[in-house]
Parts: C-alpha cells; structure tokens; sequence
C-alpha cells in the first residue's frame, strides 16, 4: 500500500469522524433519555451499554426497554425490535447502490450494521461511490456516543432520586412528541393515525378478551395492523418521495 493510498484512507475516515461528532453529541442527550428507561426496567450500565452498540435506533431501545419491563419474551423482543427498525432496510438497500462493484460482501454488511437516520443522511448525500471508512469513522464517534449516553443515563437513574428520574422520564417522550408533531402538522393523515393509534392502544389495554395478552404482543400487533393499513389506505405520493 503506497503512502497517498494510506493517507487517502485516513482522510475519509477522518471525514466520517468529524461529521460524526455532532450526530453523537445530539445521540447522548437521547440515550441519556432511554438510560433513564433502561434503568427503570433493570438493565445495568453494562447491559444498557452493550444493547445500544447492538441498537442503534431510539425507538428500537424504547420498544426493547418497554417490553423488558412488561416481562416480554425473547421472541416478542426479537419480532418487535425487527419492526420498529425495518426501515433500515429500505436503507441499506439504497445505501448498496452507490458502493462500488468491487466492494466486499463484508463492507457492505458492516456499513449496512451502522445505518441510521443520520448516518444514512451524510453518507447518502456525499458525492460518487461510498467509501466503507467514511461509515466507520461517523459510526465509530456517533455509537460510542450513544451507548455512553446510554450507559451514563442508568447510573444516573441510579443515583437520583425517585422524583427526579419519573422527571427525566418525560424527557424521551417529549423526544418522540418532537419526532411525529412536524410531521403531523404537514400532513393531517399522519396527525389521525397517530390519534387512532393512542385509542386503539388504549382500547387494547381495556379489552377483556387480550387480558391474558402481554404488552409486547400487543404492541407488536398494533404496529402491523395500523403501518400496513395506512400504508395501503393511504400511500405517499411519488412526487413526495422524490423531493
């Protein structure tokens, strides 16, 4: 390997860790948020540390640390967490079209293992084909960040009081708020569903028939039945996908 190819390699990498830095400055102060939940459903920091290395998605965590405290199973984990985080396929799969022919199997798998909202946000707007390094230098900062964050929010959980952390609680779901209320404002569709989603949920927790139903399951159920309808009663325009 000649000394431009070598300093070639170490600048994108370098690129990818200065765009990460800001994307996990902003990963810390949820994680921070999800710790809180993490705690609340008896990870450790550890525990919290390591499933957000493996998860990179808030509301993935948010649905594993729910369904953990409600005493879910290991299948309604899994089947959840591959719900919640199914756009990342979508992602991924426009991601494979700017690699280059001759980029490994292995490449691909690992930059498709770092995708998330952000990261496929500088990565798809950089210009000619992906470079693998880029990925590993804004994953490398943006991950640790958010597991720190993570890790960070279960010892603080543990060292405030009561009061403070059912305060911070609130927090995340003041993140969420922030996620669906933009969109919702924009499009009066996306604003019914979500209203339709808190009822239905409601309803679901009442019903003596799903008694015996546990909160993942439910949840997962929800999810399936009201993306799937909305997504066939109500899809978005191409002309909207393409802006």
């Amino acid at each position: 390997m000649t000394l431009d190819l070598k300093n070639t390699k170490k600048k994108i990498f370098v690129e990818g860790v200065r765009d990460g830095v800001p994307i996990g400055l902003g990963y810390f102060a949820v994680a921070f948020s999800l710790g809180i939940i993490a705690r609340q459903a008896g990870l450790n920091p550890i525990q919290g540390f390591i499933n957000s290395m493996l998860n990179h998605a808030s509301a993935g965590e948010y649905a594993v640390y729910s369904i953990v405290k409600e005493g879910a199973t290991y299948v309604e984990m899994a089947i959840m967490t591959l719900i919640v985080n199914a756009r990342y396929l979508l992602m991924s799969t426009a991601l494979s079209q700017k690699f280059d022919s001759k980029t490994s199997i292995l490449h691909r798998v690992l930059v498709a293992f770092g995708v998330t909202d952000e990261l496929f946000a500088i990565t798809i707007k950089r210009p000619g084909v992906i470079a693998p390094l880029y990925n590993y230098g804004a994953f490398a900062i943006a991950a640790l960040c958010w597991s720190l964050g993570t890790a960070f929010g279960i010892v603080a959980g543990e060292l405030m009081p009561i009061r403070a952390v059912s305060a911070l609680s609130v927090a995340l779901y003041g993140m969420f708020l922030a996620c669906i209320m933009p969109e919702a404002r924009k499009r009066r569709i996306v604003a019914v569903l979500i209203i339709i989603s808190f009822v239905l949920s409601y309803i679901a927790a009442r019903l003596p028939m799903l008694s015996n139903v546990s909160s993942g399951t439910k949840t997962i159920i929800l999810t399936v039945v009201i993306a799937s309808a909305a997504a066939i009663a109500f899809p978005r325009p191409e002309e909207e996908d393409d802006e």
